[in-house]
């Protein structure tokens, strides 16, 4: 185990499993304690167990768009493991595959509503909470399909653009005793993304340079970085982690 990220806590929301949970693992591997949290508990409670039961880890199950949960999970993490250094904004949904002319604009407010403000619910509330007065690290999981165009996924995307914006504002704000980073991933192989790889998963990898499709510890090594100390003169910056397939032209 390292010891980075030694006496620190963070949260990672949408962590039951895929990138959520590779973050969160890295973390532990790393030193720290975390918070995961997700829509289902018997799932949380599985992570935990992978990631080293209640002295190492603590779920909270509920939506990541509901105020109420989102203060829970802080009270509760301050109240177990004494900080809040850390925060992981994962929590992302993508409900609707087609043309965005064509688009049923309840989903859309649906999609915005949980990529980007629970982003920045959960930021105001770690802030107000722990970071104003001890300062800490953010990190937003964009996507490439925020970076350029996505055809068929064209809300997700504009979502995950609109959150590296934040991102950048967030640095400039709340520099210079909380950074505030994102990556941008292309297709890692988790339950979220197999509709973009399920049954031609060799013929999507082709267009990579690196001729694979990612996996969630290749975003958590990443995400650790961007939190750790290692990226102390980096905020408001978007690392794509892609396989170099956006230097082909594609995103996914």
């Amino acid at each position: 185990m390292g010891t980075r990220f030694e006496g620190k806590t963070a949260i990672v929301t949408g962590a039951s499993r895929g990138i959520g949970l590779g973050i969160a693992r890295r973390l532990v591997a790393d030193g720290a304690r975390v918070v995961v949290t997700g829509r289902g508990k018997e799932a949380l409670d599985e992570a935990v167990a992978e990631l080293g039961g209640p002295s190492k880890a603590l779920g909270i199950a509920g939506r990541a768009d509901d105020a109420a949960h989102q203060a829970d999970v802080v009270r509760r993490t301050v109240e177990t493991f004494g900080s809040a250094d850390l925060l992981v904004n994962n929590t992302g949904i993508n409900p609707t595959y087609g043309p965005m002319i064509d688009l049923d604009l309840d989903v859309a407010r649906k999609v915005v509503d949980v990529n980007v403000l629970a982003a920045l619910a959960w930021t105001q509330r770690v802030h107000d909470a722990w970071m104003r007065e001890h300062g800490g690290a953010v990190v937003n999981v964009s996507s490439v399909s925020g970076v350029r165009p996505a055809p068929n996924i064209g809300i997700y995307g504009a979502s995950k653009a609109m959150m590296i914006s934040m991102t950048e504002l967030l640095a400039v704000e709340l520099g210079p005793h909380v950074r505030v980073n994102a990556v941008a991933p292309a297709v890692v192989k988790t339950r979220f993304a197999t509709a973009l790889y399920e049954g031609r998963e060799d013929q999507v990898a082709e267009q990579y340079p690196l001729k694979r499709l990612g996996e969630p510890e290749d975003i958590g090594g990443v995400v650790a970085f961007l939190l750790s100390d290692d990226a102390a003169w980096m905020t408001g910056q978007t690392v794509v982690v892609d396989g170099g397939v956006t230097l082909t032209g594609g995103v996914e």
